[in-house]
């Protein structure tokens, strides 16, 4: 009963902070801001994979059908969609921070953030005269730029105009004229304010913005949010926080989106020029390898409930999350056993995942498992499909099937005190009733 006391009054002290995090504009605009990429990331990854299917036959035959420059005419389609998705996260960003003031047109705000974004990005000038702006700049690299400037510049525009800096047009205006020209005036500060950032820029060592971003942020959290270290840290936050009822794959992710998005479109490159894979840790290493059955990898937890459970509500929780849970869906679970505020299965919640960052990273550091491709494997692909298509090898799928083994036997020793708690509380209501 003491330490039941202890937790609650530790989770109604942490419940107002996490909520609060959780719900900040500026965390929602994230998460929600990339969710805008996501579909030019899987819809590019589909051609990927017609590109580089890892069978031979399969790549001898397509060379046979359609000669040997096939690949690079299907990797039109992946160019197009991976080398733009800087640009569109920080229209996403934009236009969904703007959206959530009071009184401010999201469009022409995330159109002035694109401008910003633009305006930022040195152009290319080849030996003719011929001048381009670099993809590469507009798509993975560009992703922490796009993010800062998503959020600074709209919070800037919104400043604006809720101190009315704009133009007061007639009501008999038509709406879209109006927001138009009342984005005109924070527009204009916003993009002379940039053009003269670059100025400043180019005077320096550094000479772009692009390269400070480069060399004071994006090289840091890249180390970090790519390394072992940063893995463990990101993926105890995520069990942490849904230990209290708040999303923590939401919370976590928002922040880590542009560290593990920006790795993915690396190794995809790596993937189409046949080179080494240069990283681990991906969206598809979290998202396939890390949180398969959902989080805390609860699904051998679910086919313990279904098939082991003396309990009759534990049975029908197994029932109804089993499924679900090899689509990698487990809110049934989390909320049904509960693992919210349980201190007995907060504990394999926590460290079933971790272990499997463990075995899942040294696995594919010293080459027993394939590193991910850079595939864009939808979350909700069952386990082994989803180890297979992630990293080409079959090895991606053995490596789930040893983090599923695994997290049942530290499930179990927890699955079966619960369950007797569980089956001590229904003898006695049932013993209640019939007194």
């Amino acid at each position: 009963m003491g330490d039941n006391n202890k937790t609650n009054g530790f989770a109604e002290k942490l419940m107002p902070l996490a909520s609060k995090v959780a719900s900040s504009r500026h965390l929602v605009a994230l998460r929600d801001g990339f969710a805008l990429v996501m579909p030019l990331i899987i819809i590019g990854s589909v051609f990927m994979i017609i590109s580089q299917f890892p069978i031979p036959a399969y790549l001898n035959m397509m060379t046979s059908l359609f000669g040997a420059g096939w690949q690079d005419t299907v990797g039109w389609a992946t160019n197009a969609t991976f080398s733009i998705i800087g640009m569109v996260a920080v229209i996403g960003i934009s236009f969904e921070l703007a959206k959530s003031y009071d009184g401010i047109d999201a469009i022409s705000a995330s159109m002035v953030s694109l401008a910003a974004f633009m305006l930022t990005i040195p152009l290319n000038v080849d030996k003719a005269g011929a001048v381009w702006v670099p993809l590469t700049q507009l798509g993975s690299m560009g992703l922490f730029e796009a993010l800062l400037i998503g959020l600074f510049v709209t919070d800037a525009f919104v400043w604006m105009i809720h101190k009315d800096w704009q133009f007061k047009m007639p009501d008999t205006v038509p709406p879209a004229v109006g927001h138009a020209f009342s984005s005109l005036i924070p527009g204009f500060v916003i993009i002379l304010g940039m053009w003269l950032l670059r100025l400043l820029v180019s005077f320096t060592d550094f000479k772009t913005i692009p390269n400070v971003i480069t060399v004071i942020v994006s090289q840091p959290l890249n180390a970090v949010g790519g390394s072992i270290f940063g893995m463990l840290v990101a993926e105890f936050f995520v069990v942490f926080l849904w230990l209290f009822g708040i999303h923590g794959s939401n919370v976590v992710g928002g922040i880590m989106a542009p560290v593990w998005l920006g790795k993915m479109a690396e190794n995809a490159d790596a993937a189409k020029a046949h080179k080494a894979l240069p990283n681990i840790v991906t969206q598809q290493f979290v998202d396939n390898f890390i949180h398969f059955g959902g989080a805390g990898e609860t699904l051998a937890l679910a086919f313990m409930l279904m098939f082991l459970a003396k309990s009759e509500n534990f049975r029908a929780i197994g029932k109804l999350t089993a499924i679900p849970g090899l689509f990698n869906i487990n809110e049934p679970i989390i909320f049904g056993v509960p693992m919210v505020l349980n201190p007995v299965m907060a504990i394999p919640f926590v460290i079933v995942p971790l272990i499997s960052v463990v075995t899942t990273y040294y696995a594919m550091k010293f080459g027993l498992v394939a590193k991910p491709l850079g595939i864009a494997v939808p979350w909700t692909t069952p386990p082994l499909i989803s180890g297979y298509l992630a990293t080409g090898k079959i090895s991606g799928a053995v490596i789930q099937l040893v983090n599923l083994a695994i997290g049942g036997l530290v499930y179990y020793p927890f699955f079966k005190i619960a369950d007797r708690q569980a089956l001590q509380q229904e003898e006695a209501k049932r013993a209640e009733m019939n007194a």
